[in-house]
């Protein structure tokens, strides 16, 4: 009877540090998250944040508030610096370019990211050669023969930055083709797509969802997608075209393809838990029909990605930004 006694005395003591090892793994905010973006209104990476913003309000997907801010002093450096320095707070995260690479390779901030927690690859944005629909150009081959007859630096190429993923890509298309632009750097791609609609730029290389409803409206014409495949949604956005209509630019004879991440990363020495709190979250999001509409509507790569496979792929990219920005010229001089 007492070894009875004995045995039911250590079950019980085994389900009590069951019951406290759990609760020890479990970890969720206890104030309001700020989500920076590091870069201006408008663009690409601040519609996503503000979408899941709001996504994670409507759907009560954290009890804790959540308040999205943009810090883009410095082409990014200023969020990502934020982030670096706030070691240990799981009370803010960041939604990431690919300046995640650009900007410490062009200005030698003090900053990698592997100074920061990954957490997921919420997906991989297009770039597309956009002109105003005014312009005659129905195709990248017209206009780039317009470009060279009119000879170097005629033609205005706007971006977002300078020396990031807009610039980046002007320089290949420049290489391949033999053409030179002038480019013109803007804060986000949301002022670059009305720069162009205002025919104070002859280009743009925006993203989809920077773009999209200019497009809609009449007053952009997409020429052909940077992408070895072309994008695979097939519903009408105007009256006549789709995304999958947009030809990619290798078969108009521009050999040059590049995605951009969009991912979500936390400060440094944040715990697993407080790590797999937000994957969680942004599984959620990723299955509301806000999310998958986006996801459509901008024309996204829904590629997703946490742990070692999306730390492989950073480490993979940042050597070819590396690679990229030294082709280009880009790097900082030393």
């Amino acid at each position: 009877m007492r070894r009875c006694k004995s045995l039911l005395a250590l079950f019980c003591l085994g389900l009590a540090s069951m019951g406290m090892a759990a609760h020890a793994q479990t970890w969720e905010p206890t104030r309001t998250v700020e989500f920076i973006v590091p870069a201006g209104t408008g663009g690409g990476a601040d519609q996503m944040a503000r979408l899941v913003d709001a996504i994670i309000k409507k759907h009560g997907l954290m009890k804790q508030s959540m308040v999205v801010v943009n810090k883009g002093g410095g082409a990014g450096a200023e969020g990502f610096l934020e982030i670096k320095n706030a070691k240990n707070d799981p009370h803010k995260i960041i939604i990431t370019l690919s300046n995640l690479f650009t900007t410490p390779h062009a200005t030698g901030i003090p900053f990698n990211w592997k100074e920061m927690t990954p957490v997921a690859m919420m997906a991989l944005d297009q770039f597309v050669l956009w002109v105003n629909a005014e312009t005659p150009y129905k195709s990248a081959k017209e206009y780039v023969d317009a470009v060279k007859v009119a000879g170097f630096h005629k033609f205005k190429m706007g971006g977002t930055g300078s020396k990031q993923e807009d610039q980046i890509i002007t320089v290949g298309l420049e290489r391949q083709t033999g053409i030179k632009f002038t480019y013109i750097p803007y804060k986000g791609g949301g002022e670059v797509a009305t720069q162009l609609v205002g025919k104070h730029i002859n280009s743009t290389v925006n993203n989809p969802i920077e773009a999209v409803s200019q497009w809609r409206a009449g007053q952009l014409r997409p020429l052909c997608v940077f992408d070895d495949e072309r994008m695979p949604y097939k519903v009408k956005v105007t009256g006549d075209m789709s995304w999958n209509d947009i030809p990619t630019c290798k078969q108009v004879g521009v050999d040059l393809d590049y995605l951009m991440l969009r991912g979500i990363f936390m400060p440094p020495g944040v715990t697993d838990a407080q790590r797999s709190y937000y994957i969680e979250v942004i599984k959620k999001v990723r299955e509301t029909p806000e999310w998958k509409d986006f996801m459509e509507k901008g024309a996204f790569n829904q590629t997703f990605m946490v742990g070692d496979p999306f730390r492989a792929w950073l480490a993979k990219e940042d050597q070819r930004h590396f690679d990229l920005m030294k082709e280009s010229g880009f790097l900082l001089k030393k």
